[in-house]
């Protein structure tokens, strides 16, 4: 017999404006225990450095967190010019300095610019990926360096937004981009291609996919509102993308059993929201070739 979980069943996405020092995984644990849920996870993680949207998944909704996780990102960040760290952001030890007094904001911004697109990157030791089983900035801190493979990402927008001159420069940047797109990395290459090192200061994230930091709450606002229900969105935010079919009650009652059901009119192929007559959202299914759709993840509420 499966043992029961603990805690109450919450259904419903929550936009976290997540702190800096701490992991997405404690921020994840300290919202949990705030809802009592029986079951929550994230959608990806920011480094414990980084700040920002950081949107939790409870109950049924972490059915769909793969859609948040694939979706595309957007940070503004600050990076240093002139001191590079061994983990290229502000937590590392500092590996190198060169002096940077002679970059100019036309400089900076043209290199910016240069890099917008698609990119290829090598991911940084100091990161979470794994090899053999072991998280690679693991490796890093015992001075273990392994070979890295090029990730394609794409950078849909990366803007310079301003420039600080100085010995040790500063420029703020905003990057809409792909997922999987390290912006340590990003630092790396703008100030290679300027000649100096450098290093990300602040990192924050402002969106993922659908969710904006404005529909965004801290943990201490989370901990001084009384319905944290309220605050929930819902289970099917991340797939506003998909086309939707409004199934009869008979059909509803047959997908949520499993079964493939006929869709008049309904799209030839692909992936849809369903939805019973009443509005409520049954789940994912693909339309097949024959008019049916078929259940491919269903919420159970």
């Amino acid at each position: 017999m499966s043992r029961r979980r603990r805690g109450r069943p919450v259904n419903g996405l929550l936009v976290l404006d997540k702190p800096a020092d701490m992991s997405s995984n404690g921020a994840l644990q300290r919202a949990k225990r705030r809802y009592d849920a029986a079951k929550a996870g994230h959608t990806g993680s920011l480094d414990p450095l980084a700040t920002g949207v950081l949107p939790l998944c409870f109950g049924e909704a972490t059915k769909f967190s793969q859609y948040v996780l694939e979706a595309d990102k957007t940070y503004q960040s600050q990076f240093v010019l002139g001191v590079g760290t061994d983990t290229l952001d502000a937590d590392g030890e500092v590996v190198a300095r060169a002096d940077a007094s002679h970059l100019d904001h036309e400089q900076v911004a043209a290199v910016i610019k240069a890099l917008e697109g698609p990119l290829e990157q090598v991911p940084p030791m100091y990161s979470a990926l794994k090899r053999d089983g072991q998280p690679l900035y693991k490796l890093a801190r015992q001075g273990i360096e392994v070979k890295r493979k090029r990730r394609s990402v794409t950078l849909h927008r990366f803007d310079c937004l301003q420039f600080q001159p100085g010995e040790v420069a500063t420029v703020n940047i905003e990057v809409h981009c792909t997922k999987g797109t390290y912006v340590r990395s990003l630092a790396e290459s703008v100030g290679e291609a300027l000649g100096v090192p450098a290093h990300v200061g602040r990192l924050r994230r402002v969106a993922a996919g659908p969710y904006t930091i404005e529909q965004a709450v801290t943990l201490e606002q989370l901990d001084a509102i009384e319905d944290v229900d309220g605050l929930l969105m819902p289970i099917d935010g991340p797939l506003q993308g998909f086309p939707a079919v409004e199934l009869v009650e008979s059909a509803s009652f047959y997908l949520q059993r499993g079964q493939a059901v006929l869709v008049p009119n309904g799209p030839q192929n692909g992936m849809v929201r369903a939805y019973s007559a009443s509005g409520e959202f049954l789940g994912m299914g693909e339309m097949l070739d024959d008019g049916r759709l078929a259940p491919r993840r269903l919420v159970n509420t």
